[in-house]
């Protein structure tokens, strides 16, 4: 990270758009630290949803896969929670296969963003896969894990 930010600050100081003085240059070295210490992931939302659904599409059919296991994929182990608002945002887009993604116990826990008409279990159902209550049944058969099916 600190070296990003150095590269980024000899390029600017290069096209003289930008001088910086120490006291600056100690405000950068603080906030870099600072996005270590409590493991910000620094990406732009649209360009992480998009990696999002560029994996959910790999997801065969009557296999599923948990939020998490997409942000490991994806070098951002702690954010599931975001991989669940990409699948929440892909509404208007069909060749997403945002039923595939579950929680990490196989829970539909995103079902109530789905088309009444069209829900998630149906879905899935319609792909071989056994939902009981909510709750994916043989979870670990279905599991697919892109890191191990990716050979990452």
């Amino acid at each position: 990270m600190l070296g990003l930010v150095k590269a980024l600050i000899e390029a600017l100081l290069k096209s003289k758009k930008l001088t910086i003085n120490l006291r600056f240059f100690k405000h950068i070295i603080k906030f870099c630290s600072l996005v270590q210490r409590h493991k910000i992931t620094w990406m732009v939302k649209q360009g992480f949803f998009e990696m999002v659904y560029e994996v959910a599409q790999l997801i065969p059919v009557g296999r599923v896969t948990s939020y998490g296991a997409i942000a490991n994929y994806l070098g951002s182990k702690g954010s599931a929670r975001m991989v669940g608002w990409a699948m929440n945002a892909v509404h208007e887009r069909p060749e997403i296969p945002a039923h595939r993604v579950v929680n990490r116990v196989g829970l539909l826990t995103g079902k109530h963003h789905f088309d009444a008409r069209n829900p998630m279990q149906e879905r899935l159902e319609a792909e071989g896969i056994v939902v009981v209550e909510n709750q994916i049944q043989e979870f670990g058969k279905v599991f697919w894990d892109p890191i191990v099916e990716l050979e990452l």
